[in-house]
């Protein structure tokens, strides 16, 4: 089955990895010892751990010519999970569960069960299912860590299925921190954690672990020449992913703060033209939509000599360098912030360099996120 998705980026493929489940383990925080600490990570976190089994229709492409659509032969997939509560929820990646028709839960006590999709988020490709018929008692939630307080060089672990090799531990390090992927709409992710663990297809909808075997992520891309591991793994982070799981439970869909811009990093360009300190950091502000919460604000829009030349001399900028006090350092900062930590209806108080000149204060309304890529 091919629940793999690629898009291709300078030449590399950014691979959804949802067919045969899998999760990667990342690195060793106490330089004393690799095995021990690892074991006991991997004999307390692997029962919460879970094997998803889906199926889904047969795509028009499957289906041979003059052959009845009845007839053909459905998709199948493995991805993985984690349990959420004793109520029997599980997080997993969207992509896993997109479009299912049949979903199969496999515990590591040999446990198998039914499940349904509670609720799914192809912005943050974060989804949520519920097993049936699963006794409390062998239900073992997980424990969520602080994404926020990740550090380059942080050891993690990872347990899954890669290649349908189920409850596999893998280890490596937070290699990065801050990036920004694209989710499966037209929005980005912020915040995202990168990783050298090695994942591989079937790892997504899997933990990724610090060493006290707490979840700081979920495994959710590769960047790959050829669909396999090569050492830049990608994972929502936990602190959004609590946030968009329970906003599914409750309501069943996730609603996100829009602020009505699309941004970009200053860029050395853009100091030698506005002529700020060489370390100057935040979101530029490139478009403002029309009626938009940042319209009615009075945010400006990247201005330059040429209005007909976008690429001639930039002659005015709003640099939003803080929102709420808390420091942006491009994009990916604030498009992490607002969906982890504000929900419509909130107003939030950004920090403006207006044309690398006058340092203000501005308030602005957020509201429900439309179909659109923007911010």
């Amino acid at each position: 089955m091919s629940t793999t998705s690629l898009s291709s980026r300078l030449a590399v493929v950014v691979t959804t990895f949802a067919v045969i489940s899998g999760v990667a383990l990342v690195g060793a925080e106490d330089a004393t010892s690799t095995r021990e600490p690892f074991a006991d990570i991997y004999s307390t976190v692997s029962p919460s751990v879970v094997a998803i089994a889906v199926e889904k229709a047969a795509t028009e492409t499957q289906i041979m010519p003059g052959m009845n659509p009845q007839n053909s032969q459905p998709e199948r997939g493995l991805g993985s999970g984690f349990v959420l509560s004793k109520d029997g929820y599980i997080l997993t990646n969207d992509h896993v569960v997109d479009g299912v028709t049949s979903l199969e839960v496999d515990f590591n006590d040999g446990t198998l069960a039914r499940a349904h999709v509670v609720g799914s988020d192809p912005d943050s490709d974060i989804a949520v299912i519920q097993v049936e018929d699963v006794p409390a008692e062998k239900l073992f939630p997980v424990t969520f860590a602080n994404s926020d307080e990740l550090y380059i060089g942080q050891s993690v672990l990872a347990i899954g299925s890669p290649f349908g090799e189920r409850w596999t531990l893998t280890s490596g390090i937070i290699s990065g921190r801050d990036r920004l992927i694209q989710g499966l709409t037209n929005y980005s992710i912020g915040g995202v954690v990168q990783t050298d663990a090695a994942i591989n297809p079937g790892n997504s909808g899997g933990p990724l672990l610090n060493l006290k075997g707490e979840v700081v992520g979920v495994n959710s891309q590769i960047v790959s020449s050829g669909g396999s591991s090569s050492g830049v793994g990608f994972a929502i982070p936990s602190n959004l992913a609590q946030r968009v799981a329970q906003d599914l439970i409750d309501e069943g869909f996730v609603e996100y703060s829009y602020m009505g811009i699309s941004g970009s990093d200053v860029t050395l360009d853009a100091i030698e033209a506005l002529k700020v300190p060489n370390d100057t950091r935040g979101v530029m502000v490139q478009t403002v939509a029309s009626g938009s919460p940042a319209d009615r604000a009075k945010l400006q829009a990247v201005q330059t000599e040429d209005a007909n030349d976008p690429t001639s001399t930039l002659k005015s900028a709003d640099i939003i360098t803080a929102i709420n006090d808390h420091p942006l350092y491009g994009m990916a900062d604030l498009i992490s912030y607002l969906a982890s930590n504000t929900k419509p209806g909130d107003k939030v108080t950004l920090t403006v360099l207006r044309d690398g000149k006058d340092t203000m204060t501005v308030e602005v309304a957020l509201i429900p996120r439309p179909h659109a890529a923007q911010s």
